[in-house]
C-alpha cells in the first residue's frame, strides 16, 4: 500500500468512480439522479512505516500462517464475510437497476422479480404501486432492503447453524478456569460488532450476557442487577455451579483504539484517546467489583478482565491482572507482537512463548502473576486471536481498507446474536430514548456522515427480546419497540420528516433458536421473517 499516493488520492477525489478492494462495495460521487455505493474510507499505513518502490514493506502487511492459527475456520469465516458483505453490496447496484425502469410498462412486476432474484425477497408494493405518480420512493427501498437483508441473513444463519456443542464445550472451560459466568460489555462502536465470532473466537452462546455500551461505560447498577440474577440461579437451582463451588462472576470490558489514525480513528467517546478509554473502562470494572463487595456479604467478589482491540487489524491487548485481580493500563500484552515473535516459530515453541508473554508483562510493570485460572483463560483468548491476526493477514493484507465506520445499520434495544461481522451495525442498549440518547446521538452522528451526506435514510433496527415464560412479555416488548420508535421520530424530527429514517422493529424470544419476529405500526400482529 501507497500512503502518499493514498493520501493524495483522498485530497484531490473527484465525482467519479473510485475502485474498492475486492469484497468491497465501490465509492461513487452523489448524484441527485442516482444512489451512491455503500461510502468507506480508504487505509493507509501508520505514520513511521517504511516504503519502497511504492509498495508497503512493514511485516505487519505482510500474509503470514502462523503455527498456532485455525486454519479450517478461518476458512469458514471468510467465506461467510464474503457472503455477509456481497448481500449487501448488491442493495445499491439492484436498485440503481430498479430505479431506471420506473416508468416502463410492467414496472411492478418487474422490480419484483429482480429484487426477488438479486436480493432474495419482495420490496414494499405500496412504494412500488405509487411510482407512477411521483418519483420512486428509493429512501425507503433502500432502508427496507438494508433491514431485510440483515433479518434474510440471520434466519439463514439460525436454521442452517447449531453450535450447541462448541458453546458447551467453551462453558466447561470457563468453569474449569474458575468463572461460572461470562460478561462482555464492548463498546457500542460497529468495528467491534465481529468481537465474540472474529476477535476472540468464543462461540456467541457460550457468552449470555453481551451488551455495548458507547465507549464501554456499562450500566454498573444493571450489572449488579444481573450479578444478583445468576447468584441466585445458583442458590436455588445450583445452575450452572453450586453457590459454594468457589467459581466467580466474570466481567470483561472492551476498549479500541487505531493504530493507523490513533488520533482520529479511536473512540469517539473518549476523544480517540486510547489511554483515556482503557482508564474509564477500568474504572468501570473497578466500581463494578466494589459495588458488588460493599452490597453483598460473605466475601462475595467478581472477577474483572480489560481488553483493548486495535480495530485496524484485530489484534487484542490484554491488561494482565495481577494475584489479587487489580489491573494497570499498562500492564498489557500486546498480541500482535506476539504474533510477529511467533510466527515462524513451531507450533509448541509458539505456545511456550505465548504464555512467558504473560508472565514477562506482569514482571516488566514489577506486579504479581494472575492466579491460575485467569492465566488459562488470557492464554486461551491470546491464541485464539492469533487466528484472528493471522486472518486479517490472509484476507485484508494485515488492516482492514475500512479502519474507520462503515456500518450498515443501527441497532438499538437488545443486541442481536446470529449475525457477527466488522463494521456490520452500530449498538445502543436502551429501553427508553431518554436512557440512550447518548448512544443514539453518536449513531445519528456516525451516520449522518455515511448516509445522510449521501442523500440515503438511516436504516435503524429496532429489537427487544422477551421470556416466553413471563405472561405478557411479548407483549410488553411489542409496546416497547413501538414507543422507542416514536421517540427516535420525535428526536430526531427534520430527518423523520425528509424520509431519512428508516425504522423496523422486531421481538424476539429469548430462547436459543427463536426467530426474529416483525413488528408493524399499528397490527399488534407479527409474523417471523
Amino acid at each position: 500500500m501507497n500512503t502518499r499516493q493514498r493520501m493524495e488520492a483522498l485530497r484531490t477525489r473527484q465525482p467519479t468512480p473510485v475502485a474498492a478492494p475486492a469484497g468491497m462495495a465501490m465509492r461513487t460521487a452523489p448524484a441527485a439522479s442516482t444512489l451512491p455505493s455503500w461510502p468507506q474510507r480508504i487505509s493507509f499505513c501508520p505514520p513511521g512505516m517504511q516504503e519502497r518502490g511504492g509498495e508497503c514493506v512493514s511485516s505487519v502487511c505482510v500474509p503470514r500462517a502462523h503455527p498456532l492459527a485455525n486454519v479450517a475456520r478461518n476458512a469458514e469465516l471468510a467465506e461467510y464475510e464474503r457472503t455477509v458483505r456481497a448481500r449487501f453490496d448488491g442493495i445499491v447496484p439492484t436498485l440503481k437497476e430498479i430505479a431506471a425502469q420506473q416508468h416502463e410498462a410492467g414496472f411492478e412486476q418487474r422490480a419484483q422479480r429482480i429484487a426477488r432474484e438479486r436480493l432474495g425477497f419482495e420490496l414494499p408494493a405500496e412504494v412500488l404501486s405509487d411510482a407512477w405518480v411521483a418519483t420512486l420512493d428509493m429512501r425507503k427501498l433502500y432502508g427496507h432492503s438494508v433491514l431485510q437483508t440483515y433479518h434474510a441473513l440471520a434466519g439463514e444463519f439460525t436454521a442452517r447453524w447449531n453450535g450447541q456443542a462448541e458453546a458447551e464445550a467453551m462453558l466447561r472451560f470457563f468453569i474449569e478456569c474458575g468463572f461460572h459466568e461470562v460478561d462482555i460489555s464492548p463498546c457500542a462502536d460497529g468495528r467491534l460488532k465481529g468481537l465474540l465470532q472474529f476477535v476472540l473466537r468464543l462461540p456467541h452462546q457460550s457468552v449470555h450476557r453481551r451488551k455495548s455500551y458507547a465507549g464501554a461505560l456499562f450500566d454498573v447498577e444493571l450489572n449488579v442487577k444481573h450479578w444478583t440474577e445468576t447468584e441466585l440461579h445458583r442458590f436455588r437451582e445450583g445452575v450452572p455451579t453450586l453457590s459454594d463451588a468457589g467459581t466467580r462472576y466474570l466481567k470483561i470490558a472492551v476498549y479500541h483504539f487505531s493504530s493507523s489514525d490513533p488520533q482520529h480513528e479511536g473512540c469517539a467517546a473518549h476523544g480517540s484517546d486510547e489511554k483515556k478509554a482503557a482508564q474509564a473502562a477500568l474504572d468501570r470494572l473497578a466500581a463494578f467489583r466494589t459495588a458488588i463487595e460493599n452490597g453483598f456479604c460473605c466475601g462475595a467478589s467478581v472477577a474483572a478482565l480489560l481488553i483493548g482491540v486495535d480495530t485496524d487489524n484485530d489484534a487484542i491487548k490484554i491488561h494482565v491482572p495481577d494475584a489479587n485481580g487489580e489491573m494497570s493500563a499498562s500492564c498489557f500484552v500486546d498480541n500482535l507482537n506476539v504474533y510477529h515473535q511467533t510466527a515462524d516459530m513451531a507450533a509448541p515453541e509458539a505456545g511456550w512463548r505465548l504464555s512467558a508473554a504473560i508472565d514477562e508483562a506482569a514482571r516488566d510493570a514489577g506486579r504479581s502473576a494472575p492466579e491460575a485460572g485467569m492465566r488459562r483463560l488470557i492464554e486461551r483468548l491470546l491464541a485464539n486471536n492469533l487466528s484472528q491476526i493471522d486472518y486479517v493477514c490472509a484476507n485484508h493484507s494485515g488492516r482492514y481498507a475500512d479502519i474507520g465506520h462503515a456500518e450498515r445499520f443501527i441497532n438499538i434495544g437488545d443486541g442481536f446474536d446470529e449475525v457477527h461481522l466488522r463494521n456490520l451495525a452500530y449498538f445502543g442498549h436502551l429501553y427508553t430514548i431518554e436512557e440512550g440518547a447518548a448512544d443514539m446521538d453518536v449513531g445519528i452522528k456516525i451516520f449522518s456522515k455515511l448516509n445522510v451526506a449521501h442523500g440515503l435514510p438511516i436504516p435503524i433496527a429496532i429489537h427487544f427480546r422477551y421470556d416466553e415464560q413471563v405472561p405478557g412479555s411479548r407483549e410488553r416488548a411489542v409496546a416497547r419497540c413501538r414507543r422507542v420508535k416514536a421517540a427516535v421520530e420525535a428526536r430526531y424530527p427534520i430527518l423523520a420528516k425528509e424520509g431519512l429514517l428508516f425504522c423496523g422493529m422486531t421481538v424476539q424470544g429469548k430462547q436459543p433458536g427463536r426467530a426474529q419476529e416483525e413488528v408493524l405500526d399499528i397490527d399488534t400482529n407479527s409474523h417471523g421473517h
